[in-house]
């Protein structure tokens, strides 16, 4: 059974006009049968299961308000109106049930047709009882007179209140989609920076790795025939660059920090892949550190040994530099990481579109420096080397 769209308060008035036209039909069919008129009497009870059929199949319909719901409840109101001038000729006792079916006309027709409707009930009404009684009283045009305009001041009350029910339901419907939307839009947002935060770790990890297992078995092979044992100190290198991008993978997945900082300090671990990145290329990486460490947490940590595997990813790959450089500096309030070589270089303001795969390196050092409050600098020409310098502030109570 469905529930109706409307508040307790008007369920509770429906319910006590239904229960006033019950309670009237019991006290006019209890007195036909009292004064021997049976038939009258079955036809009431027949009267009273027709409205009980109608509200039953009222709440069954699968669409309140639609127009199938009106036309079956506007035939039943007339059945139900024949039915009670029927009852009302024969019987007086039956007159006041006009009093309900005002509330049912104003509920189930239009306005401009329930008032003209209430008028002629109540006319209706007026009249049976005069016919019954010889004549007609003024308590007999008075009582069906105050009952019409109750009924239609409390039948313009319950549309209203029915009609702010109704707009407050279509006002939650809203904000129901509403907050459906926004979820799903937040778990888009969510998805795709797992899967921006996927292509960093891949790209800074897994990618400089394999390019570093592919530059170490390049120079293997080119060594194989005439310096074996160089050959399989290369070979040696990459099963260990392997090992530690296998590493690297099982740990990015379970969202841990890298190996390179699990068991030892940034500076040793900037240190470490600053050996490891001149593996295999003609370069010559040094690092240097400047002034005094402080603890910083892991999202320091992190980001800044991500941008050092990401510059120094490009310069094995693109500078053909001599000597590379990797500074640490730790001021008063900021960190500066600065990786500087004397390859190629390039002009800034052509590097590849940031969705290219060649440029995407730089892009992510950019957030990752953004991300915590810093910058990253590029400085670069034709022929005189690339200078990268990434800025961080210090977090409070980090500084000296």
């Amino acid at each position: 059974m469905m529930d109706f769209p409307f508040p307790p308060t008007l369920k509770l008035l429906r319910w006590a006009i239904h229960g006033t036209f019950a309670v009237l039909l019991a006290i006019a069919v209890a007195g036909a049968a009292h004064e021997g008129r049976a038939t009258v009497a079955t036809c009431g009870v027949l009267l009273g299961v027709l409205y009980a059929a109608g509200i039953v199949i009222e709440g069954r319909l699968p669409r309140f308000g639609g127009p199938a719901h009106l036309l079956l409840g506007r035939i039943w109101l007339l059945i139900v109106t024949l039915g009670w001038a029927a009852l009302a000729l024969n019987s007086q006792l039956f007159v006041w049930l006009a009093f309900p079916l005002f509330f049912a006309y104003l509920h189930v027709l239009p306005l401009m047709v329930a008032l003209p409707g209430v008028a002629v009930l109540s006319v209706a009404a007026i009249a049976t009882a005069g016919w019954h009684a010889g004549g007609v009283s003024a308590p007999q045009v008075i009582g069906p007179s105050i009952g019409a305009a109750v009924a239609t001041l409390m039948g313009l009350v319950y549309k209203a209140l029915y009609s702010e029910s109704e707009q407050r339901r279509l006002l939650i419907d809203d904000l129901v989609r509403t907050r459906g939307m926004l979820m799903q839009a937040e778990a888009d947002t969510a998805r795709l920076a797992e899967r921006e935060r996927l292509a960093r770790e891949i790209h800074d990890t897994l990618a400089q790795g394999m390019s570093s297992i592919i530059l170490l078995l390049r120079a293997a092979r080119r060594d194989l025939a005439t310096r074996p044992g160089d050959a399989e100190q290369r070979i040696a290198e990459a099963e260990h660059a392997a090992q530690d991008n296998l590493e690297e993978a099982r740990n990015f997945v379970r969202a841990l920090a890298p190996p390179a900082l699990q068991h030892s300090s940034l500076t040793a671990a900037l240190r470490r892949i600053s050996a490891s990145a001149a593996a295999g290329t003609p370069t010559q990486v040094r690092f240097e550190m400047s002034g005094t460490p402080v603890p910083l947490s892991a999202d320091y940590d992190l980001a800044l040994l991500r941008i050092a595997q990401g510059a120094l990813g490009n310069v094995s790959r693109h500078a053909q530099a001599a000597h590379a450089t990797v500074t640490l500096t730790y001021l008063d309030d900021m960190i500066v990481l600065d990786i500087v070589d004397d390859g190629c270089g390039f002009v800034p303001a052509q590097a590849p579109a940031e969705t290219a795969s060649p440029g995407y390196g730089l892009r992510t050092m950019h957030d990752r420096a953004r991300a915590l409050g810093g910058s990253l600098t590029i400085e670069s020409a034709p022929g005189e080397g690339t200078a990268v310098a990434a800025t961080l502030p210090l977090p409070e109570g980090a500084g000296r």
